[in-house]
């Protein structure tokens, strides 16, 4: 017990750190900014009121925020739905400020669901929303750590060889009938030995090699076989993105989270909707009506609190109201109200008992009718999912979550299939201490270090990116292994027949004989710059030249929802975001990126100093996922003495240079 012991003992330490990291960032910025502040950087909106709009599933509370002048559009904000807000009177760090979950937006309000009810003052004038963080997934990672040292049985052998006390056997490739015949031979055989695995098995999938593809063969093999399979992720796009293959394919597939969460066009999908239509869950709806027009009669009585009860038992109460009997300057009127509404209360607490059994009831046959429940790694250990067990999991994006994340869908298991790629970029740690110490290494790649190639197998034909643009972070980054498929091998710009740019420059630039440019600022360095207080940087010419690259691309008749704008640094997407008026072209920082693709990339390095400092791009993870994300056109933009001071990225420009893709600014 030794080592699960220690095991328990770092991990606990280890999500405490990153836990207080996170709340600290939040409370000091609330605290270091004005309420103004905040609004002003979209975080933070004032002068609110709240408008009741009833009750949802479950039982919530929905609660409408507006301006207090009739009419006013609210300012520019980041709030979107999911995300956890804090509502107060001005003092968000008020130990009363209630915390709901925005389920809608629009110009002029945002709605707001709680589990609880909201205490009067949120529907008053002078509110202030905040955005805040969600603690939830902490005490979930703690509570899963404690399942594990504690397992017996069937969990405890799956942690020995989670620790590596226990060796994992590379498993033999099952024999078996393919749903998707579009799959390549390397793919075929991943599915094969994922669903003949024992235990513990690695899907590596490099950028855009069908790794969720290859999922979704192993899911449905396993409904093939009649195995109960749980499919998870860290990300609620990477569920709904799971959710959305498998219904397309016929598997009854039930995603389990925040209807607020959940894409709208998976809504039909989802636990709460299915639910409407349950005939369990619909009596526990009158229930509930009844119950609560027992609570508005309940109204018209005393309340038995301490002003009227004075140290009397619910007892005594009762039988001083069958007495007739006043009792401690209460007088019998009196006691005979607290006697009508303690009686009210009995009825309705039994009324909400049942209304509980019959909701359970249906989540329960809802659950076990599915083929594949699907949820967040955070949402495996939420109170729907207590109890349940699955013989196969699923665990997409496994290279993003932090080893207690992903232990939260895998304590219910009995076998995990880990799918990723851990040469992009590891989960997203605020507490340097916590993640030098390990937390920023992933369960599969601390898998692939202690029991090594065997539990593994690597996809390798890409169906993404143009040869060139894949030649370099193939050789760089997965040993040359990376092939092309035909149908992307050779694509190119010129495949979407846009107009030529008369501006020379640009020319050269969208020439679609050259699908990798590296555009040298060299010869118009003005160096790097920050904000006051940030630890990002920005870039004044990188960021007037990819605009200008960006306005070309449209102007040659390439589709704004097909080119986007990356950067290392938030400092550098803000600034370019605030030139843009194109709001469909994306502009986000390369982790915000990771996963997605565009027709062309444009991509802007930023560091330009004197002393070779090119601070987190030493992480050459970011840099991959950086070169990846393009299909036809990739332009990089970067000072090349300062970038070029790292031997990666000199090999990289070396790269560009010989394949005629290398130019200067002018």
């Amino acid at each position: 017990m030794k080592k699960e012991k220690k095991y328990l003992k770092k991990f606990r330490s280890l999500v405490e750190k990153e836990r207080a990291e996170e709340m600290r960032w939040h409370e000091n910025e609330i605290r270091r900014l004005s309420g103004k502040e905040r609004e002003k950087r979209g975080r933070a909106i004032l002068n609110l009121r709240g408008r009741n709009q009833g009750t949802g599933l479950g039982g919530r509370y929905i609660v409408k925020f507006l301006r207090q002048r009739h009419g006013e559009m609210l300012p520019e904000h980041e709030f979107n739905t999911g995300d956890l807000v804090m509502l107060s009177r001005g003092n968000p760090l008020s130990a009363d400020t209630p915390s709901g979950t925005v389920i809608e937006k629009s110009r002029f309000s945002i709605t707001a669901v709680f589990d609880k009810a909201p205490p009067r003052y949120i529907f008053k004038k002078n509110l202030r929303m905040d955005l805040y963080v969600n603690d939830i997934t902490f005490q979930r990672m703690i509570e899963a750590l404690g399942i594990l040292a504690a397992a017996r049985g069937r969990l405890a052998r799956m942690r020995n060889k989670l620790l590596g006390i226990s060796d994992i056997r590379g498993p033999e490739p099952a024999e078996l009938e393919l749903f998707n015949k579009e799959l390549n031979e390397v793919q075929v055989r991943a599915v094969r030995k994922a669903i003949s695995s024992d235990d513990i098995f690695l899907i590596h999938g490099p950028a855009g090699t069908g790794k969720t593809m290859t999922c979704i063969e192993v899911i449905q093999q396993a409904v093939k076989r009649g195995l109960t399979v749980l499919s998870a992720a860290g990300s609620n796009v990477a569920v709904d993105n799971i959710v959305e293959r498998l219904v397309k394919r016929g598997v009854r597939a039930v995603r389990v989270g925040h209807p607020a969460r959940v894409n709208p066009v998976l809504r039909e999908h989802t636990l709460d909707y299915i639910l409407e239509d349950h005939p369990d869950f619909q009596k526990a709806q009158q229930l509930r009506e009844k119950a609560m027009g027992l609570k508005d009669k309940q109204d018209n009585h005393t309340h038995p609190g301490p002003r009227w009860r004075r140290g009397m038992s619910n007892e005594k109460i009762m039988t001083l109201a069958q007495k007739g009997r006043g009792n401690r300057g209460v007088p019998a009127s009196r006691i005979k109200d607290m006697a009508e509404w303690m009686k009210i209360q009995e009825v309705v607490d039994g009324i909400f008992s049942e209304v509980d059994r019959l909701e359970n009831d249906a989540v329960d046959k809802i659950l076990m009718d599915a083929e594949v429940v699907c949820t967040t790694n955070s949402t495996a250990g939420s109170e729907i999912m207590s109890g349940r067990n699955y013989e196969l999991l699923i665990l997409d994006e496994a290279t993003q979550s932090t080893e207690p994340e992903a232990l939260i869908p895998l304590v219910k298991a009995d076998r995990v299939v880990l799918a990723g790629d851990h040469r992009q970029l590891p989960p997203t740690i605020l507490n340097k201490e916590a993640g030098e110490k390990g937390l920023a290494v992933s369960l599969f790649e601390r898998l692939l270090e202690v029991h090594g190639e065997k539990i593994k197998e690597m996809l390798r034909v890409q169906y993404r990116m143009n040869r060139m643009i894949m030649s370099f972070p193939s050789r760089e980054f997965y040993s040359g292994e990376l092939e092309a498929d035909q149908a992307v091998i050779d694509w190119t710009l010129a495949d979407l027949e846009l107009e030529t740019p008369s501006d020379p420059l640009m020319k050269k630039i969208f020439d679609p004989a050259q699908p990798v440019i590296f555009l040298d600022t060299v010869e118009k360095c003005s160096g790097e710059e920050s904000v006051k207080d940030s630890k990002s940087y920005y870039n004044r010419v990188e960021g007037e030249m990819s605009v200008k690259i960006l306005e070309t691309a449209l102007e040659t008749g390439l589709d704004p929802g097909e080119v986007a704008l990356i950067s290392p640094y938030k400092d550098q997407t803000d600034w370019i975001r605030s030139g843009i008026d194109e709001e469909r072209v994306e502009i986000d920082t390369v982790d915000g990126f990771q996963g997605r693709e565009k027709e062309m990339i444009i991509l802007s390095l930023v560091r330009t100093n004197d002393s070779g400092n090119i601070g987190f791009l030493k992480d050459l993870r970011r840099l991959n996922v950086s070169l990846t994300r393009a299909k036809k056109k990739l332009v990089i933009i970067g000072h090349s003495p300062t970038v070029g001071s790292h031997p990666c990225y000199r090999r990289l420009i070396d790269s560009v240079r010989e394949a005629g893709g290398y130019m200067h600014t002018g």
